[in-house]
């Protein structure tokens, strides 16, 4: 039997999709075959004329468990990040790989970094998050709205409408595109995405020998730092746009392995922000990380809503900043 795996149609979507065909056939000999489903979020990308904002990334995740709901593919992968916190019914993620390196980086004219592109250099992003912590580093650039997918991002600093573009590094290194990097961001000064650099392999919950299949890919490694990091998301209810980054790394303590988490809320504007980090003891099996992930994850959200991270999702200043206005860009 060939596992038909449902993906969007952009070129990284079906190159990480790719990935995760080539995984199965490798590990268990699998047949499997990429079935392409356009979102009205692909076709919005590709017919729109503005790069201001961005279509909703549950456009992309709902087209894809429709059609793994109604039988048209058996899996289904998205960018981790992209995916709601809370459960669908019908779906299980079954399998979250080892991944990427989590880290935003910067493309930028002339192979500058952030801090050498001088005051009042346009950089181009369409995330809230990376907007108010790239504020806060008070740099004096000029932050604008920017869709599309990753050659065209690129191609506004190539064409010199922006000075930079802020992208994740993992999609640039699925894509071969690392030479185009020029800085990768520290996570001191701008925290990923949760969950940013990690794929979700997903199936029917009924489909018992795919969900078998789909096992040898999960790493409980990085399960447990995908669960940290989307409850500490989930805790203070924000989604994909709110300016909330996490990052949580596994680390050899005395005692065995242990979790490293890091949390930030911002305000838009990165004038305010509640940033917390804790560690917890992993254990011995890993079958049990994940639990721990999660743990670890609500003890840290508490401490931030104790230090007012609520009140600052709940400003205004939290969902719009002019900062971040629509840039003249547009698609030729």
């Amino acid at each position: 039997m060939t596992l038909r795996i449902g993906t969007r149609r952009s070129t990284l979507a079906t190159t990480q999709s790719g990935h995760v065909a080539a995984a199965l056939t490798e590990k268990l000999g699998v047949p499997t075959t990429l079935v392409e489903i356009t979102t009205d979020g692909d076709r919005s990308q590709a017919a729109g004329t503005s790069l201001v904002g961005a279509p909703s990334t549950g456009v992309f995740v709902s087209a894809l468990r429709d059609a793994l709901l109604a039988g048209e593919v058996d899996v289904a992968v998205h960018s981790l990040k992209d995916l709601p916190t809370y459960p669908t019914e019908g779906i299980t993620l079954a399998a979250i790989p080892p991944r990427e390196d989590p880290r935003d980086v910067i493309v930028a004219r002339d192979g500058l970094t952030l801090g050498e592109l001088p005051p009042g250099s346009k950089v181009g992003t369409g995330s809230p998050r990376r907007v108010a912590q790239i504020e806060a580093l008070g740099l004096g650039v000029e932050l604008l709205g920017l869709r599309g997918n990753v050659d065209t991002r690129i191609g506004r600093v190539r064409e010199g409408v922006l000075d930079a573009v802020v992208l994740a590094r993992a999609g640039l290194a699925r894509l071969g595109r690392l030479d185009d990097v020029t800085e990768v961001l520290d996570p001191l000064q701008v925290l990923p995405a949760p969950g940013q650099g990690a794929l979700a392999v997903e199936c029917r919950s009924d489909d018992t020998a795919t969900l078998a299949a789909l096992a040898v890919l999960d790493d409980p490694a990085t399960r447990a730092a995908i669960h940290a990091e989307r409850t500490v998301m989930a805790v203070l209810e924000g989604g994909c746009a709110a300016p909330i980054g996490a990052l949580a790394d596994l680390a050899e303590g005395d005692d065995g392995p242990e979790l490293w988490l890091r949390a930030v809320v911002l305000t838009a504007d990165g004038g305010l922000s509640v940033r917390r980090s804790a560690a917890a003891p992993l254990g011995a099996d890993p079958a049990g990380w994940p639990a721990a992930g999660t743990a670890l994850g609500e003890a840290l959200a508490a401490e931030m809503l104790a230090d007012g991270a609520a009140e600052l999702l709940a400003t205004p200043e939290s969902t719009s900043h002019p900062s971040a206005r629509s840039a003249e860009v547009h698609n030729a």
